[in-house]
């Protein structure tokens, strides 16, 4: 089922059962969806355009919460980290350490990276693979330990 079809879905929920926090959450992240739709001039967009919004929403609560905490915000974050559970909720499993670590060994042996100076190779041709299944930040560790 696209992602869309799932919010909607679970927008009708959140309504019937009047969870605001999950209601306004959907919203959101509908709205972005219908943003990027609108950026890039389609009518609807492929699950691969759909996870990159659902990754970008996720990646801004996660900044956030960041921010908030560093400031001593523990009422707005304890917001976020709710938000943030239901963002989640839409995204594909995560990898575990074991499967992440065997497709960046894969992806440098098919790029034939020999050191650090091949990390760009690398990413490129790896981040498509794990899109929405691992953060960039914790891909970027593998890739480090693994070429070094």
């Amino acid at each position: 089922m696209a992602i869309v079809e799932q919010l909607n879905q679970d927008m009708k929920q959140a309504m019937k059962n009047k969870e605001k926090l999950k209601l306004g959450v959907i919203r959101m992240v509908k709205a972005a969806m219908q943003n990027e739709a609108i950026k890039l001039q389609k009518d609807t967009l492929t699950d691969d355009e759909e996870l990159t919004v659902l990754s970008r929403e996720l990646k801004q609560r996660k900044d956030s919460l960041h921010e908030f905490k560093e400031a001593g915000r523990e009422d707005l974050a304890g917001k976020l980290e709710e938000e943030i559970t239901v963002v989640q909720s839409y995204m594909p499993e995560q990898l575990s350490d074991e499967a992440l670590e065997e497709i960046v060994v894969q992806t440098i042996a098919e790029v034939q990276a020999q050191s650090k100076k091949d990390m760009g190779k690398v990413m490129s041709s790896l981040m498509p693979k794990v899109k929405g299944k691992a953060e960039g930040a914790r891909v970027n560790q593998f890739v480090q330990k693994n070429l070094s």
